[in-house]
């Protein structure tokens, strides 16, 4: 039972979507199974197979969940300082050759969503920013080829 880094924000998000499997997605589909039950021949009624399967994804979603939470090493980070790059930190780069600003959060692989600008701790990039500080430059092997970034700003809010 391995532990994994997750931030607060991101434990409580587990927690929603925890409460919202049992409390509201469970009950309705119970509901619905029970509504196509009354439809009569269970063998070709796709309503009935349809909401079985709902709830088979819904059972399996909800073991997956307290699984996550159970094995959660929980970090705040603000209670995390310092001028170097580490798990929970909000990192700007510059793209060396686009110029283009940008910005992440290396937080936990449960939780990284990079439309977020949250980016796994075990991505390639976040790897090569770890134990980097603010006029650091790194380079990224990435599919689209090998990327070079400065740091700009190193910060733990």
């Amino acid at each position: 039972m391995d532990k994994f880094p997750i931030t607060v924000g991101g434990y409580a998000r587990l927690i929603e979507e925890l409460k919202a499997l049992k409390t509201v997605e469970r009950p309705a589909i119970i509901q619905a199974i029970a509504e196509a039950r009354e439809l009569g021949d269970l063998s070709e009624n796709a309503e009935y197979h349809a909401a079985r399967e709902r709830q088979s994804f819904i059972e399996g979603r909800i073991m997956e969940l307290e699984d996550k939470m159970a094995r959660a090493d929980i970090i705040d980070i603000s209670k995390l300082s310092g001028n170097t790059i580490k798990f929970g930190a909000k990192v700007k780069l510059i793209d060396e050759d686009t110029e283009e600003e940008i910005s992440y959060q290396i937080v936990g692989e449960y939780e990284a969503d990079l439309k977020l600008g949250l980016i796994s701790i075990i991505s390639p990039l976040a790897r090569a920013l770890i134990g980097k500080a603010k006029g650091d430059y790194i380079e990224v092997v990435i599919p689209k080829g090998t990327r070079a970034y400065e740091v700009l700003s190193v910060s733990y809010e």
